[in-house]
């Protein structure tokens, strides 16, 4: 019986193809849009992840200053000096490396092209702090370090566009008024959080910057890669304390310096992505909705033109939940295929936004699978109506009907 009810909705489907198709546009767009708002989302929260991790593992960036951003108090509180990082080194527990920061802009010169990019002093300290690694070449050895050395090593970008791709290592460049010999290249990390390039750099002992670049021993920034275990809250309390006792600070005095957690600024813009995914999923799921309110039009439009067709089965003996089921498994077929396509072009649409938004494809079955079954469910719900309306037609009435 189940077989040959299927066989009569299939059938009333197949009259009607132009019909059927728009009716199940909606429950098509809606599963669509709520599988690709999702993927491309969670796509989106993995790429700030990896982006933000590629920082530095558990890594604390102690700047200048009371807060970030615009008006920050950095521009008049004291700069740190290369004796801090060596405090915090040798006083904080959990510091597994401490790297000293200072950066300056300049124009760097080879093989007769000219290129500006940021240009920043450190120590070795600094590859890991920032989880580099160096591809080709060597790091500073400590002599290099001490003495300031003019010696550098060379991001991808700055490999591409001064030497063309050969290869860089013994070869000089020069670096504002200075001539340096590369001595190591860079792993290529990419575009960073903010939209910069992570490449764009030419690092040189923190020595060589301040006597050949700055010409001061300023220290922007103080990097503090964390052991795995370490209590970020203890750590950070314990820098605090150090950090105001060696600047001098009172009682009564605020911190002129922050410190910035990147795994809490993970979860916070990860925590944000999500809720914006969940907003837009959300909004993509109303067109399911509607989707279900068209089925259950078109499906009312098919009970009463086929009236006579039902008052027939009727007269000859059909029970009323033979109807019922006819009309519900016609409605439940047009919601799953309407969902099923609406699968496979999620599928498509996903991958090509992850493409040109240049964020990893996350297939997600349980996203996919839900939306489906939401897909039928709708035909089950917005088709009892227009079903149960056709089984309880008086027989009679019904062969009368024009």
């Amino acid at each position: 019986m189940l077989l040959n009810t299927l066989l009569l909705a299939l059938r009333s489907i197949r009259r009607n193809l132009m019909r059927s198709f728009l009716t199940i546009l909606g429950i098509v767009i809606g599963v669509a849009a709520v599988i690709t708002m999702v993927t491309v989302g969670n796509g989106a929260t993995l790429a700030v992840q990896n982006q933000i991790s590629s920082l530095g593992t558990n890594l604390l960036m102690i700047r200048p200053g009371q807060r970030l951003g615009p008006g920050m108090g950095g521009i008049t509180a004291p700069a740190f000096r290369e004796s801090d990082a060596e405090a915090i080194a040798t006083q904080i527990g959990g510091a597994q490396a401490v790297a000293p920061e200072a950066r300056a802009s300049a124009t760097v010169v080879a093989g007769g092209k000219n290129w500006t990019t940021t240009v920043t002093g450190s120590t070795n300290l600094w590859l890991e702090t920032g989880n580099w690694r160096i591809a080709a070449g060597r790091e500073f050895t400590p002599e290099e370090l001490r003495g300031g050395a003019a010696v550098c090593v060379i991001g991808e970008t700055i490999h591409r566009e001064l030497f063309g791709g050969r290869p860089p290592l013994g070869e000089p460049l020069r670096v504002k008024d200075f001539s340096c010999q590369v001595i190591g290249l860079l792993a290529s990390k990419g575009q960073g959080m903010m939209g910069n390039d992570q490449d764009d750099l030419v690092l040189v002992p923190l020595a060589t910057l301040q006597r050949r670049v700055t010409g001061n021993t300023r220290v922007s920034v103080l990097l503090v890669s964390m052991r795995d275990g370490s209590d970020p809250a203890r750590v950070k309390a314990g820098l605090r304390e150090l950090l105001r006792e060696r600047r001098k600070l009172s009682a009564i005095d605020e911190d002129n310096f922050n410190i910035l957690d990147t795994q809490q600024l993970a979860d916070t813009l990860s925590g944000t992505t999500k809720v914006m995914t969940m907003l837009l999923g959300a909004v993509a799921a109303v067109s399911l909705l509607v989707g279900g309110i068209g089925i259950m039009n078109i499906m009312l439009v098919s009970v009463t033109e086929r009236t006579r067709e039902i008052g027939l089965r009727l007269a000859i003996g059909a029970l009323e939940r033979e109807v019922l089921l006819q009309f519900l498994i016609e409605a439940v077929v047009l919601a799953a295929f309407g969902g099923l396509v609406g699968v496979v072009l999620a599928a498509a649409a996903s991958i090509g936004l992850a493409r040109l938004m240049d964020v990893p494809f996350l297939f997600n079955p349980t996203v996919n699978l839900v939306s489906f079954v939401f897909s039928a469910a709708i035909g089950v719900m917005f088709g009892y109506f227009p079903a149960r309306r056709a089984a309880r037609m008086d027989p009679i009435e019904a062969l009368r009907h024009e």
